[in-house]
This record gives C-alpha cells, structure tokens and sequence, in this order.
C-alpha cells in the first residue's frame, strides 16, 4: 500500500539512502544536494510503500514566485523521484493517484500544483500524465537539462 507523509528529521537515516540512477541525477538532483541547498518554502514529502520509504518530493510553497508560467498562489512539484531499487513497481503511478487527495488535506490553500518535467524523461512525463496533470502546451527552458514540459492539475 502506497502512502505519502510529511518527512521528518527522525527520517534522515533511511532518507540520506534515497538515490535514483545516475543518467536520472540530472533531472531530479540528489538527497544530499535537495537538503544542503533547501529553501524555506521548500516541504519535503516521502512515499512509503508497506511502510518502507520508496521515494521522496518537495512541495514547494513559493512556486509561484519563483516562475513566470505559475499561477499566483500555486504550489510546485519539485525532484519526485522513486528510488532506483523500487523502480518499477508502480509507486510513480501509484503515488499520482494520490496525491490530490493529499494536497487537498495538506495544501487546502492551494488551487493547482505546477511542474516542469525535461522533455526526455518520457517515463516521468507519462507518469504525472496518468496521474492526472495535464500538459499546458508549453515549455520551460530555464532548467539545465534542456526543455522541459509544463504541467498542471487543479485538485
């Protein structure tokens, strides 16, 4: 059963072995980079699977400031990732599915929730697709790994 909590600092150590392959490092960064380089709007979320921590993604608060193509009071979905030995098994999916029921009990101030997703990682794009974020049509070339897609779903 797939759940998705709030981290917590008690979390670090099974958190800090959290990896994703190398060729995805580009997309979504590393652990140890997200916490050394975490701003204040930034709320880290983990995805457990059976009570085992699967993955790892960040709300963050201040989205909108930070991006043109936000809305004005809209959240981001930053460096989602499930981690490489539990890809696979559906958690990205999984985990789509419920979110909006979580953003909903803890983001309830929020209207929608934005992401950018690089135009290579078809295997993420299809993912938050099947979630149900919708692809708004534009791109995004402000990241370093090249264009990126533009999603969004209301909950």
């Amino acid at each position: 059963m797939i759940s998705i909590r709030k981290y917590e600092e008690t979390d670090w150590k099974e958190v800090k072995k959290l990896a994703v392959y190398d060729d995805q490092v580009k997309y979504v960064g590393t652990i140890k980079d997200l916490f050394g380089n975490r701003l204040d709007s930034w709320n880290f979320q983990l995805i457990e699977a059976n009570e085992e921590i699967v993955g790892f993604f960040n709300i963050d608060t201040g989205y909108a400031s930070q991006y043109e193509f936000a809305y004005e009071n809209e959240i981001g979905l930053r460096a989602f990732f499930i981690s490489s030995e539990h890809q696979g098994n559906g958690y990205c999916t999984g985990t789509m599915k419920k979110l909006p029921e979580y953003l909903k009990e803890n983001y309830q101030e929020y209207p929608s929730i934005c992401l950018t997703v690089n135009s290579k990682n078809r295997a993420a794009y299809q993912c938050y697709l099947e979630g149900g974020f919708q692809d708004t049509g534009d791109l995004y070339y402000g990241g370093s790994a090249g264009p990126q897609h533009i999603m969004r779903m209301a909950y």
